[in-house]
């Protein structure tokens, strides 16, 4: 009977903490410090769902890769900033790309500007080319990636960037990827050219760099998006690549289909 009880104790205690962090998440999604324009995009990137899918809690040590403008980073920095830690991975400082530098300078300029919220951000940089050092080895609890995996493939540095990422974590760490997803057995070609990717290949990478699939969720999913337009994903919006060509049609699709999944680094024996 003592041992119930204790149980029962143990499970209540665990609810009121899992309903408190779940409360937090979405009183950091709806603070005023965010970008107008971000938290319009909510209805289709579904953070709150998205985030505790992927386990994330505020006591963690957490690494976004490639922050871009911040749209996570608005969310994650003051969520981890009290009892987490926070790695925001962007480009490097010496790249020779343009979009890059100014990237990196807006995002340094706009976590400058409000300490209160982005004062807690450890700013460290990601070259899927010719590896980087996100976070000390073996110390987070979790890297987390949107929309990105396309890119890296351009330069052939998909698999690359997996195992920099499988460095970084602890056993029993979680990678999260978030990613527009292709139709079954659409060629490297056509994933590269679309920015679509199957899942399938994705799962594959993972599971190269050493990760273990634990499990996938729909919570990003959009069955409108055929996947197949003139500009792949950039034909939809938030980027509308036609510009005002059938732009009610797109917009009536909304953003990209999107696979969500969950990784982990198995556990040390």
């Amino acid at each position: 009977m003592k041992m119930q009880k204790w149980l029962g104790a143990l499970l209540c205690s665990a609810m009121i903490a899992g309903t408190a962090q779940a409360a937090n998440l979405k009183s950091t999604i709806g603070g005023d410090h965010r970008t107008p324009a971000y938290a319009e995009r909510d209805q289709y990137r579904h953070p709150a769902e998205t985030l505790e899918f992927l386990g994330i809690e505020p006591d963690m040590t957490v690494v976004e890769i490639w922050p871009g403008g911040g749209w996570y980073t608005e969310i994650l920095a003051p969520y981890l900033m009290e009892k987490g830690t926070f790695y925001a991975a962007h480009f490097p400082a010496d790249t020779s790309s343009d979009y890059f530098r100014k990237s990196l300078t807006a995002f340094e300029k706009k976590i400058a500007a409000d300490e209160k919220v982005y004062g807690g951000i450890r700013l460290t940089a990601f070259d899927p080319a010719g590896g980087s050092e996100i976070a000390p080895a073996g110390s987070a609890d979790a890297v987390l990636t949107f929309r990105n995996v396309h890119n890296w493939m351009r330069g052939d540095n998909e698999q690359k960037a997996f195992e920099t990422f499988f460095a970084a974590l602890k056993p029993g760490g979680v990678l999260g990827v978030v990613e527009h997803r292709a139709k079954p057995g659409t060629s490297r070609e056509d994933m590269m050219k679309s920015g679509y990717m199957t899942q399938d290949y994705v799962v594959e990478l993972a599971k190269k760099a050493g990760f273990e699939l634990e499990a996938t969720s729909e919570v990003n999913a959009n069955p409108k998006d055929t996947a197949d337009h003139p500009k792949g994903v950039w034909t939809l919006p938030p980027s509308l690549g036609l510009g005002d060509q059938d732009k009610d049609k797109y917009l009536a699709i909304g953003e990209s289909d999107r696979m969500t999944l969950r990784f982990r680094k198995p556990a040390a024996e």
